[in-house]
């Protein structure tokens, strides 16, 4: 896990964060854990899956759609880059 250091932090900053953790009975750097949490991954961003089942659903692909292409894909398992 990554670590960080936050330097010069205003004191009226600093306080709300130790009285919004201990509200939340956590340290204050548990807090900030939480906050950065969520503010760097929302319940509501775009999931990948989510979104390619979406538009799946608006073409109306089905599971037979998908059985033809797994017939026709190359199972052949890639080369490897090389740096030479």
């Amino acid at each position: 896990m990554g670590m960080m250091t936050i330097r010069s932090i205003p004191d009226e900053v600093h306080n709300a964060l130790k009285a919004r953790a201990k509200q939340n009975h956590r340290s204050a750097e548990a807090e900030v854990r939480a906050i950065l949490e969520e503010i760097t991954r929302p319940e509501s961003r775009l999931k990948m899956g989510d979104a390619l089942a979406d538009l799946g659903r608006k073409i109306g692909l089905t599971n037979e759609d998908v059985a033809v292409f797994e017939k026709v894909r190359d199972k052949t398992p890639a080369e490897p880059m090389r740096f030479e």
